[in-house]
């Protein structure tokens, strides 16, 4: 005895759904853009922590500015992969704040003293923020 007509389709349409689902977890996703307004913020603090006088304090070692700048953009490489991006604050809190690793928070050590990278980043970016 065959599959009936009713069941067929049904076994079908679950068939078809399931192979959906499949295809779905094998391909690669298409990749969300990071917003303009917040990728141009982003490479603006990019360049404000390549060019500062600060040093970046990762995991108790010291980085210049440069090396800081990789470091960040590595970060921020693997968070756009994933999505997670839409805004320079995003930036801040996801790839600037804290080492991945470890947890220990970043700092920066400027010739006024030593703060939080977040709160220097988001001073920095309200400050562009009101020039623009």
């Amino acid at each position: 005895m065959g599959i009936l007509p009713g069941r067929f389709t049904r076994h079908v349409s679950h068939w078809l759904i399931a192979a959906g689902i499949g295809l779905t977890a094998i391909m690669p996703n298409a990749q969300a853009q990071t917003p303009p307004q917040a990728t141009q913020e982003i490479n603006s603090l990019l360049d404000f922590v390549e060019h500062s006088e600060c040093r970046f304090v990762r995991n108790g070692s010291e980085y210049p500015g440069a090396q800081a700048r990789a470091h960040l953009e590595k970060k921020l490489e693997y968070l756009e992969e994933r999505d997670k991006v839409n805004s320079a604050e995003d930036f801040i809190e996801l790839a600037a704040t804290q080492s991945s690793m470890s947890g220990r928070a970043y700092e920066v050590r400027c010739p006024a003293g030593v703060q939080p990278a977040s709160l220097w980043l988001k001073t920095e970016l309200l400050r562009q923020r009101q020039r623009h």
